[in-house]
């Protein structure tokens, strides 16, 4: 009943993953923040940007450094975020038509 670092259930990465996530992650952040800095693009074109950058940091975060995949032996892993993620979104998607829908019926004028 040893835990030895060599056991082939032990899922950590390597340190070039770790390193290539980091340097994912800062180019991901360079990103937006580079195009909201300059204001050279439109308010909806520097949303959008800011949106794709953020899932695409999310992703590099999940694989790389939580080592989310699709084996069948994190099968468990991978459903619970999806229920995790559907949760978020309909508690956030609810809030936020809540909130228009009291913004509309609250105006006054």
């Amino acid at each position: 009943m040893s835990h030895s670092p060599t056991n082939p259930t032990n899922n950590h990465g390597s340190v070039k993953s770790y390193v290539t996530g980091l340097v994912l992650s800062l180019i991901l952040t360079i990103i937006p923040f580079g195009v909201v800095m300059s204001g050279t693009l439109s308010v909806l074109t520097t949303v959008i940007v800011v949106a794709v950058t953020a899932v695409l940091q999310i992703l590099v975060q999940l694989v790389m450094f939580m080592h989310m995949n699709t084996k069948a032996d994190e099968g468990w892993n991978v459903m619970s975020f999806v229920f995790t993620l559907t949760i978020l979104v309909l508690v956030v998607g609810g809030s936020l038509w809540i909130m228009q829908h009291l913004h509309l019926n609250m105006m006054i004028g």
